[in-house]
């Protein structure tokens, strides 16, 4: 992998888990003014593709190394 496609995964992954981090304090508020139950439920989802995408970047970030 290139220094390029490492710098650009690093980006996007620094730029999704400040999304991930929004979303959760996004939800925290909605859930303390007691909102809408389904609207706290899409995001919720939301939020945990924000973290699969994650796990995947975390992926390409660390090689596999075969002990």
């Amino acid at each position: 992998m290139s220094d390029q496609e490492q710098t650009e995964i690093r980006l996007e992954f620094a730029k999704l888990k400040q999304e991930h981090a929004d979303f959760d304090a996004a939800i925290n508020a909605m859930i303390a003014m007691a909102c809408d139950p389904l609207q706290i439920q899409r995001m919720k989802k939301k939020k945990l593709l924000l973290k699969d995408r994650l796990s995947q970047l975390e992926d390409k970030m660390i090689p596999d190394i075969i002990a």
